[in-house]
């Protein structure tokens, strides 16, 4: 063609294209393109909303309100959020997410009068009290539908299957809305052409289905947080365009590690808060295009594979808090890409791999709670975009590497918890950009260096063995928050002052080192955030008089100190005052209004407790023991806080009656009275103490009867009456099964009267049958308060400090109990210890005592029991006090296991008895043990030795009871004829073969 022909060609285009385009503007500007019903509607939908911007908080996207500049008049095509069809003008596209929106969508919402729409997005709003309703399956031609986060609730309407040509569903954190069962099979079963179908957070509570897997064209599921439960199918997965699989909280939900194809597009597989379990294969190798694996919270077992070193597109490992083990496989160092490596709380184990030269893009690690050992590997120092370092919690020893290439980007090191050693290396003190620092629980030594840069805001040295002073550098931290550098052997005097500028602490524990304290003259209104401070157990003396945390101060700890003032401040938010085992004197201190716990036990304090005290509403728990206190106790004291646990006033010198009224409902735990003057009657109104554990009222002037009522408090566990002034029989029980949780009972040195109580002693249930194998040892009390109890063994008060929960005894003695001791103490199998001592005792000793299988401590000295000592309980193999003297017991001593251990004082006073250890020999004529013995005999049927019975009265009678016997098995008649007169028998053969024969 000629260029003549080409140059006509392009001109008559030209010309053309004018004409097109001439034509095109003339029809837009003739041509309305939105309906007015439909910009009637979308005004309306606007008035049914509120806006505030505090309804799109949660938007992942710049939020504004859409609808706020949607005008009348103007064409609504053009208002944000709206898209039309450019022939027919209908809105086609609605986007308000993130728009500030609340109100509620009603079935009859102008939202449903725009039936060709294509495209709804409402996602990030607040429609609370709005349900997915039947209007939504009426837009026939919708493609995409997302109503995420939106506050949408109550049951989805079934109609929604309906949308047959969606591609995208997004019902995801509307946490209050479910499916109905039929409704979310109907769903799956009809929207068969979904790629994306997120339902994060919607109830569902349905086995997994099976046939989303078979939907070639899915991109993204989330199904996660659904309630979904039952087996994943355990087959391979063909999903070639499937790049998101999220099933995680999922908890029901079990299974093994997913099986993809080669052939397979997956970026982001999230497994966390499931019950898949079991090792993960070797075809985890073949998620190339792997992102991020997230199985964190499952129960995955075995070692990880070395096929993982294929996921060179991996950038996020989660697999902590699982059951993983082993080693870190080498080919770690394959994962280039990699920036977050997080595998605390399983049970790794072995040295950590030098596997980090090549890990650069590494920003978080975390190798916490395992069992990693030996030292770290010197390729850490090359992670210069590291950001958090926690290797806490392993068995990782020796010194931190010395050298490293820089971490300018370091913000936290958790070091805490494991064996290091030597000095703090130079490098942690120039950190810039170190915010927490925590090695704690170590073995680090020497000085704490000098800090570079003020960043920090967390410091932990606790429990190393640090010494020297606190570097002036941590003083200069305005940010610093917490400062923890208990236990350690740190010294010097600190000055009130020097804490001027740390204006946002709020935790500060120096407690356990040799510290000492000066107030200074200005040290008002400082730390003016704290919110805890300890500083026990240092060398604090003098006047405290600190003023810190006027507003905010709720922990204070100065116990065992050396502080012999103490100055209360107004605190307003104060909860634990501890100020025990110091040196204070005068007047009780008055705790603040809002305090929980008080204690100022083991000081020096005098006067009398002023009704003040009452005014702490919230009491929880109130120590006063161990002082000098004095006078009457306030009325108040049992009724002033229904949160009272605890009140403990031992050892001081009150006097006059113990308050008699406590509210109904109250909290007491623990009232302890021991070792003061107090007098009168037990109140009857502990009756209503239902949570009552310890009550111990030892070492006053009480004068009453038992107090048998006490009996009906269930959670009893402890009861101290001893050294009173108690008298009577103590008689049999008024309720059915009284003290069943009693498990320590001490009524020592009184005056009871009359047999022991057995109708009581049945009933201790707590120290029957303790199966301290299934029981967690734990002690009485909690974490603010443990209690004690002093305990008589051989004499001497020993204190228990703490009381384990199968701790066990029972202290009867110094009264005037008389008769036999009851067979059913037997029964009382966990017993650890059992004193009986001075009293007015009879009989024997019971055979039952054999059952005592964890005795420790048996004391029935200074009594009037007769017979012999049981050879049976030489069983007793954990039974380290015995204590028999002063009695009228005859013959051998048992001989064996414990037996051997015990002197001469087990057995004085006991003129009748003889063998070692004592010097007293027995004679080689004695019968050993013959009521004991005769018993096993018959209790085992037929023995031969029988026919030796009637060796004085012929073979005859002796054979013939032989046979008796063995056709009745064990007459009781018999039994019992013989069991009544055997020790008769043996005092007439002594007294006939061995009077007057010298017993050595």
């Amino acid at each position: 063609m000629s260029e003549h022909h080409l140059l006509l060609c392009f001109l008559f285009f030209l010309s053309f294209s004018q004409i097109l385009l001439s034509s095109c503007f003339s029809f837009s500007n003739s041509t309305k393109i939105c309906p007015h019903g439909q910009s009637l509607a979308l005004l309306h939908l606007k008035k049914s909303f509120s806006i505030k911007k505090s309804h799109s908080r949660n938007c992942k996207f710049p939020s504004y309100p859409k609808t706020e500049h949607w005008k009348e008049g103007s064409d609504c095509c053009s208002w944000d959020g709206v898209s039309c069809d450019l022939v027919t003008g209908h809105v086609i596209e609605l986007d308000l997410s993130c728009s500030w929106l609340s109100g509620t969508i009603h079935s009859n919402s102008a939202l449903f009068r725009f039936p060709h729409l294509q495209r709804l997005n409402l996602a990030f709003n607040d429609f609370s009290g709005s349900s997915v309703s039947a209007g939504f399956g009426r837009f026939s031609s919708l493609t995409h539908l997302n109503l995420s986060e939106s506050g949408f609730s109550g049951l989805i309407s079934p109609e929604i299957s309906h949308l047959s040509n969606l591609v995208s569903l997004d019902l995801s954190r509307n946490w209050d809305a479910e499916f109905s069962l039929l409704g979310f099979d109907s769903l799956v079963q009809n929207l068969t052409k979904l790629q994306k179908f997120r339902l994060r957070s919607i109830s569902i509570s349905s086995i997994f289905p099976n046939s989303l897997l078979n939907r070639s064209s899915l991109i993204s599921l989330d199904l996660s947080d659904c309630g979904l439960y039952g087996t994943f199918p355990d087959k391979d997965i063909h999903l070639p365009k499937l790049e998101l699989l999220s099933l995680g909280g999922n908890y029901d939900l079990g299974g093994n590690f997913p099986r993809f194809s080669e052939n397979n597009s997956l970026i982001y597989l999230h497994l966390s808060f499931t019950n898949f379990n079991g090792e993960l294969p070797a075809s985890i190798g073949n998620l190339k295009s792997l992102q991020t694996l997230s199985l964190f919270e499952c129960p995955f077992s075995g070692s990880i594979p070395s096929s993982i070193s294929n996921l060179k597109s991996l950038q996020i490992l989660l697999l902590f808090d699982c059951q993983f083990l082993g080693s870190i496989p080498a080919s770690l160092e394959n994962l280039t890409q990699i920036t977050s490596l997080i595998l605390f709380g399983n049970h790794f184990s072995g040295k950590i791999p030098n596997v980090f030269y090549n890990l650069r893009n590494l920003i978080l690690l975390d190798l916490s709670g395992n069992n990693f050992s030996g030292q770290i590997p010197p390729s850490i120092g090359n992670l210069t975009n590291l950001y958090q370092l926690d290797f806490s919690d392993n068995q990782l020893e020796g010194a931190i590497p010395s050298h490293v290439n820089g971490f300018s980007s370091l913000s936290s090191v958790r070091l805490g918890y494991n064996l290091f050693n030597g000095t703090i290396p130079s490098w942690l003190y120039t950190l810039p950009s170190l915010v927490e620092l925590d090695l704690s629980h170590n073995k680090f030594t020497g000085h704490i260096g000098e800090f570079q840069f003020d960043s920090l805001e967390k410091i932990d040295l606790s429990m190393n063995e640090l010494l020297g002073s606190i570097p002036t550098s941590i003083f200069e931290f305005v940010n610093l928050s917490s400062l923890k550098l208990f236990s350690n052997n740190l010294s010097g005097v600190l000055e009130t002052s020097k804490f001027e500028k740390l204006i946002n602490l709020t935790d500060l524990d120096l407690s356990n080192n040799m510290l000492s304290l000066t107030m200074s003259v200005h040290s008002n209104s400082m730390l003016p955030n704290i919110q805890t401070l300890d500083l026990s157990h240092n060398n604090i003396s003098g006047m405290f008089s600190w003023n810190v945390g006027k507003d905010t101060l709720s922990y204070l700890n100065l116990s065992y100190n050396s502080i012999s003032g103490f100055e209360m401040k107004p605190w307003k938010s104060m909860q634990i005052l501890d100020l025990h085992s110091n040196l204070l004197q005068g007047p009780l201190p008055t705790p603040p209004k809002s305090s929980f716990f008080f204690s100022v036990s083991h000081n020096k304090l005098s006067g009398e407790i002023s009704p003040l005290i009452c005014k702490a509403s919230s009491m929880g728990v109130l120590d006063l023991s161990h002082n000098n206190l004095g006078g009457m106790l306030p009325h108040c004291l049992g009724n002033f806080s229904k949160d009272i646990s605890v009140l403990n006033l031992r050892r001081n010198q009150f006097h006059g009656i113990i308050p008699q009224t406590f509210l109904k409902g109250n909290s007491f735990r623990t009232l302890d009275f021991n070792s003061n003057q107090l007098e009168g009657l037990v109140p009857r109104s502990l009756i209503i103490c239902k949570e009552l554990e310890v009550l111990n009222l030892g070492n006053n002037k009480i004068n009453d009867t038992f107090p048998h009522w006490l009996g009906a408090l269930p959670k009893l566990q402890v009861l101290v009456l001893r050294s009173n002034q108690f008298h009577g029989h103590i008689g049999v029980p008024k309720i059915k099964s009284p003290f069943m949780s009693l498990r320590i009972i001490d009524l020592a040195h009184n005056d009871f009267e009359g047999d022991l109580p057995e109708m009581y002693l049945r009933s201790l249930k707590a120290t029957m049958n303790i199966d301290e194998g299934n029981m967690t040892r734990e002690y009485m009390g909690d974490d603010n308060y443990q209690d004690s109890v002093m305990v008589t063994i051989k004499g001497s008060e020993i204190e228990f400090v703490k009381i384990l929960n199968t701790f066990t005894t029972i202290d009867f003695s110094s009264n005037k109990f008389q008769g036999v001791i009851p067979e059913c103490i037997g029964n009382l199998n966990s017993l650890r210890g059992l004193n009986l001592s001075h009293n007015y005792l009879t009989g024997y000793i019971p055979l039952s005592f054999k059952n005592l299988k964890i005795l420790e401590s048996l004391d029935l000295s200074s009594n009037k029991l007769s017979g012999r000592i049981p050879q049976e309980l030489t069983s007793l193999t954990f039974l380290e006090v015995l204590n028999l003297s002063q009695n009228h017991l005859i013959g051998f001593i048992p001989q064996g296991s414990q037996f051997q251990t015990f002197g001469n004082d087990s057995y004085y006073g006991n003129p009748g008895l003889c063998g070692f250890p004592l010097s007293n020999r027995c004679t080689t004529d004695e019968i050993p043990y013959p009521s004991q013995e005769i018993e096993a005999k018959f209790e085992s049927g037929f023995d031969w030795k029988i026919t030796l019975m009637g060796y004085g009265c012929g073979l005859v009678i002796g054979l013939s009871l032989g046979c008796l016997i063995f056709v009745s098995g064990k007459p009781e008649w018999l039994v019992w004829i013989i069991d009544k007169n055997i020790h008769k028998i043996v005092r007439n053969k002594r007294s006939t073969r061995g009077r007057g024969a010298r017993i050595s």
